[in-house]
């Protein structure tokens, strides 16, 4: 099946691997410092913070210095026009985008992107800064913690891709099936003149983006690179690339995930090639390196016990695949560093083929939210090393698991956890809300 899936040529002299999030930092605003004629960012949110002011001021000097260059800025459109989680009064992202732009000379083009009508139905999850032939591509947002402003960082994986092919590809998918849509509008107009697009459009947005997917020249042989897309259960060309490459490993998987909550289709595939002998390795955030983590000496709100209730999905799966981890195949290394965060995705099959995305490999990713991926086939095993030295790297903080008991369980979680914990198994919720967050 993926010996079959057709493929961008690409040269072993074109993959950089940045690795820190301050890497990635810096040749992000080298690049757009650099920008001769396009600039395409597409992100959860770009954060109104020193470093989210930051990459806004240097989109700004790069349309200044290049009235010509053109410059589109992608985020979540309610995730835009919220404040952040917690905070109440109109404190959204877009306030700083229009602040900006107001006083711009050449302005630039920000715009929201409501893949569902509401935000908990499913957020703008693509990935990728595509300025002029280069790709970089990372799961990361733009603020302080992901850029690591401040010291502490939200550590993710940091790909830079030198390939005009590739970075037309993504360029015209963005144009084609997001810029152009009547769903889609701008974040920087002024409150009294503000158009906000139909409901029905929005609506139906959906149905337009899932039937999207990246055009380009395809090759089917040699070193090459698989832009994929996808949005919903159906007709998915990403899910379905994950479940690819888990069915075709022969020898070992390496995946990592930030939230442990498996769509059940990749838990059946898991358990299938354990069962075969296939080792796996799988790195997972600690529930204190979760960002939605609140220590024990701060204020409790709902919202922290996420991180619970994916440590006991965790719990439950290392409990059954037990046997696996006696016999050295299932390997899963729990990430930590000081107060810093995880936010790492992907798969590596056999150390011949990586799948590079900004998927949590969640059932929400599954379905409702909309993700992309770049697939490397490296079929002679060109970028080996690389691969096996960014693994080394992630797994630099983290301890491995011998047996499901070293998972705390949930008599040991603090009061207000176990609280809410218990009315959610009480409810039966957990089912809904493993979907959904």
């Amino acid at each position: 099946m993926l010996d079959k899936l057709g493929g961008i040529a690409l040269q072993p002299d074109q993959m950089q691997w940045l690795l820190t999030p301050t890497n990635f930092k810096n040749s992000l605003l080298e690049r757009i410092a650099q920008a001769r004629h396009s600039i395409y960012l597409a992100a959860l949110y770009l954060e109104d913070d020193e470093a989210g002011r930051e990459v806004l001021q240097a989109l700004m000097a790069a349309k200044a210095r290049n009235p010509e260059l053109k410059v589109k800025v992608l985020v979540d459109f309610h995730r835009a026009r919220r404040g952040l989680i917690g905070h109440t009064g109109d404190s959204g992202n877009y306030l700083m985008y229009r602040r900006v732009m107001s006083e711009a000379e050449h302005c630039i083009d920000i715009l929201g992107v409501p893949v569902k009508s509401r935000e908990f139905m499913g957020v703008l999850h693509l990935k990728g800064f595509v300025i002029d032939d280069a790709v970089i591509y990372s799961g990361a947002s733009l603020n302080n913690v992901y850029l690591q402003q401040q010291g502490r960082y939200r550590f993710d994986r940091y790909h830079l891709i030198e390939n005009a092919q590739l970075a037309e590809s993504m360029r015209s998918y963005i144009d084609a099936h997001i810029v152009a849509d009547p769903a889609v509008s701008s974040l920087t107009q002024c409150a009294e003149s503000e158009v906000l697009p139909e409901k029905t459009d929005i609506r139906s947005f959906k149905q337009r983006l899932a039937a999207g997917q990246y055009r380009f020249d395809s090759v089917t042989q040699g070193a090459r690179i698989t832009p994929l897309v996808g949005l919903g259960r159906k007709h998915n060309a990403l899910n379905k690339a994950v479940l690819d490459l888990v069915e075709e490993a022969k020898e070992q998987l390496f995946i990592c995930t930030p939230y442990f909550n498996p769509p059940y289709p990749l838990v059946r595939a898991l358990a299938k090639k354990l069962r075969q002998g296939i080792r796996i390795d799988i790195v997972v955030g600690d529930k204190t390196a979760n960002d939605f983590y609140i220590p024990p000496e701060r204020e409790f709100s709902t919202i922290g016990a996420l991180p619970y209730l994916y440590e006991q999905s965790l719990r439950k799966f290392v409990k059954r695949q037990q046997w696996a981890v006696d016999a050295g195949l299932l390997n899963v290394h729990l990430w930590k560093h000081e107060d810093n965060s995880f936010h790492l995705k992907g798969i590596s099959c056999d150390g011949k083929r990586h799948l590079i995305t900004g998927s949590n490999l969640n059932p929400r990713a599954w379905a409702l939210d909309l993700e992309n991926g770049l697939l490397l086939h490296d079929t002679e095993g060109q970028w080996r090393e690389q691969f096996e030295a960014e693994q080394r790297h992630i797994l630099l903080h983290t301890q491995r698991l011998y047996h499901y008991s070293q998972v705390d369980t949930l008599q040991s979680y603090p009061k207000p956890v176990k609280k809410i914990m218990n009315r959610i198994k009480r409810l039966k919720a957990d089912f809904l809300l493993r979907r959904i967050l």
